[in-house]
């Protein structure tokens, strides 16, 4: 047992864990992106423009394009955000992760 606490105390010391309460209707605590500042951009062509814009109104530092069918890594990432399109490059969705 006390190898296993001193190996969470491990992995959070480190980065590999990090445990970030959100609270209702907002994004994590100390996080920098809010997607719902930009759902008016769903069902717009995607483009580099569109993407800009998106970052400018969420406060995010990074932007995902995830088109059909495309695999994605899961991890959450407070700073990035995520635009997903549809088979015509239509946005379809946006969303901070």
């Amino acid at each position: 047992m006390k190898a296993l606490t001193a190996i969470g105390a491990l992995m959070l010391a480190s980065g590999c864990v990090s445990v970030v309460p959100a609270p209702p209707g907002g994004p994590p605590v100390g996080g920098t992106c809010n997607a719902a500042r930009a759902q008016g951009l769903i069902g717009r062509a995607a483009s580099a423009q569109l993407g800009s814009e998106a970052l400018r109104l969420t406060g995010a530092r990074d932007v995902r394009w995830i088109g059909p069918n495309m695999a994605v890594t899961l991890e959450y990432r407070e700073d990035r955000l995520n635009i997903e399109t549809d088979a015509q490059n239509r946005v379809r969705a946006i969303r901070c992760g």
